[in-house]
């Protein structure tokens, strides 16, 4: 297993349709099932980053913005902006796109922490985070932050 991996190496993007099964009665996407959608992809992420797999131990700060409808394509985003000993944080953004004209608008956008399992279904050692750019560090010291005062509380 690497010692370092930077956050490309594990970024997932996930595109989806939102279906009248997918959608309440007036016609928008469920939040659940977007939430289900960007846990997938941010699972994937995390699992990549791993090399092993990751259970959701968290989500956190999930903010919902605008509705997303029947018939509309969803891009999700899922980046890692932490990696700890066991546990990674992944930031999880979706989009949805109108397919006739192309107008593109943000949906959600969550923070997953995973936990990543040896064989025995035990907290096992991730890869640490390479962090190329000030945008990244400024992620990572924002997770630490989230990290800290969830251990707080």
């Amino acid at each position: 297993m690497k010692k370092t991996k930077s956050t490309t190496e594990s970024e997932v993007v996930m595109t989806e349709v939102v279906y009248p099964n997918d959608a309440n009665p007036m016609g928008m996407l469920q939040g659940g099932r977007l939430v289900q959608w960007m846990d997938t992809a941010s699972a994937v992420c995390a699992q990549t980053h791993a090399g092993r797999i990751a259970v959701t131990a968290l989500l956190d700060k999930v903010v919902f913005k605008s509705p997303a409808r029947v018939g509309d394509i969803i891009t999700i985003n899922a980046k890692l902006v932490a990696a700890f000993s066991t546990s990674m944080e992944v930031c999880v953004q979706a989009w949805a796109r109108k397919v006739i004209s192309g107008d593109k608008h943000p949906v959600c956008e969550a923070y997953f922490t995973f936990v990543a399992l040896d064989g025995n279904a035990k907290p096992a050692s991730v890869p640490k985070l390479k962090l190329k750019t000030a945008e990244e560090q400024v992620l990572f010291e924002q997770a630490e932050s989230r990290k800290l005062q969830r251990s707080k509380g």
